[in-house]
């Protein structure tokens, strides 16, 4: 599903002078995976995830999502692709503050000309009692719990039904406990739907819950190793 071939990316950090953050990198990544990236700070970690979410374009190389180099594609085709294919979870879940966990879900739907408005409250209803909410779905963000936030951006980021579910430090802002719930959500969503699913992360127990692990230093590929298959 997703194919990375010769990737550099560089930052001009001033006319003369350039920083490679990733040098040349070629990866695959099969559709229904759990991949968890780790590596030090600096490794170029993020900037891979979001070279293969179409967040930013890499100095040259190929990057091919579910049949389609996306490195050759404008902003305009890239934020309709990131609306129909792509799922995106942040560190921080940048709800909207004045909306309910409900309309918040909803909310890519009612951009995504494929839903009407029925068609998008009903899956949300339906994605907010897959991440355990069922009974939250009218409170706004302030009235949950840091752990339940996080949840309903799990779900807002499953709306549009994407191929890919994109995490960049995802529990990196919760207690244990909470970071403990979201690693099994995520477990949940790969075994039971067959979600495939990308998460960057320095929590050495979430990089565990995934089914394959890419360590990354100085933005080469250290080590890619094949963990346990989620239990059925």
């Amino acid at each position: 599903m997703i194919f990375l071939k010769s990737v550099r990316k560089e930052l001009n950090l001033s006319k003369d002078i350039k920083q490679t953050i990733i040098p040349n990198l070629t990866l695959e990544i099969k559709r229904g995976e759990f991949v968890a990236i780790t590596g030090p700070s600096g490794s170029g970690k993020s900037t891979l995830l979001y070279i293969m979410g179409g967040l930013d374009k890499p100095t040259s190389g190929e990057v091919w999502l579910d049949g389609e180099n996306i490195a050759e594609k404008n902003e305009d085709e890239m934020a309709q692709i990131r609306n129909e294919k792509i799922g995106f979870i942040y560190q921080f879940h940048f709800l909207l503050p004045e909306f309910s966990a409900l309309d918040n879900v909803m909310m890519p739907m009612l951009i995504n000309e494929r839903y009407t408005r029925k068609s998008a409250k009903e899956r949300a209803e339906m994605l907010l009692a897959t991440v355990g909410l069922e009974n939250k779905m009218t409170n706004k963000p302030a009235q949950l719990s840091g752990g339940q936030q996080q949840r309903v951006a799990i779900a807002r980021s499953l709306a549009t039904e994407p191929i890919v579910l994109f995490g960049d430090e995802p529990t990196g802002n919760l207690d244990t406990k909470s970071a403990s719930n979201v690693y099994e959500l995520f477990k949940k969503l790969n075994r039971e739907l067959q979600q495939t699913i990308v998460i960057v992360t320095h929590d050495d127990d979430f990089a565990q819950a995934a089914e394959r692990r890419i360590h990354l230093v100085d933005g080469a590929i250290a080590s890619d190793t094949v963990l346990a298959k989620n239990p059925a």
